[in-house]
């Protein structure tokens, strides 16, 4: 971190459509840099797929310099081929990050929701309230896997000043 605040990108990966949503923090307050999301073309195989997420999250890395990801975790899918395919997005995502040196932490869903909702089964449109709100953006007009992107860097932001206080 430097005196421009700690920059955070934050990653909801699917292999259709994968979000992202980078925060400054300065201060102890949030500040939305950037958000959308990277859409797949869905008649290529996986592997042309996988590669323009990596592509994608590399070029934004590259311009906006984040020095912290935060993904969030597969969720248990009664589907093995859907889990399967959002195994392999969060796979390319995490390799875009390694690969410029980023560290990357994994949340749970319901981690996400209760850190900024206060319950671990809140509905996204109160998740989404309160990405807003956090961000100091009064109608946001992004997509919801870009405010699930920047739940989960807002999520990471808030754990790390935990830890930060807590000494843990």
């Amino acid at each position: 971190m430097s005196d421009g605040g700690l920059v955070v990108i934050g990653l909801d990966p699917g292999s259709r459509v994968t979000g992202y949503g980078i925060v400054r923090e300065l201060s102890g307050k949030a500040e939305l840099i950037d958000t959308g999301t990277v859409r797949t073309p869905v008649k290529k195989d996986m592997a042309t797929r996988m590669g323009v997420i990596y592509r994608e999250l590399d070029k934004l890395i590259a311009a906006h310099g984040p020095v912290e990801a935060a993904i969030e975790n597969v969720f248990v899918s009664r589907n093995p081929s859907s889990a399967l395919k959002l195994g392999q997005a969060r796979g390319a995502a995490m390799a875009a990050c390694a690969v410029r040196g980023l560290p990357v932490a994994e949340y749970e869903p319901s981690k996400v929701k209760k850190n900024l909702v206060g319950v671990g089964n809140a509905p996204k449109d109160q998740v989404a309230f309160m990405v807003a709100h956090c961000l100091g953006v009064k109608k946001p007009a992004w997509a919801e896997d870009a405010s699930d992107a920047l739940a989960v860097a807002i999520c990471h932001l808030n754990e790390r000043r935990m830890r930060k206080l807590t000494g843990v």
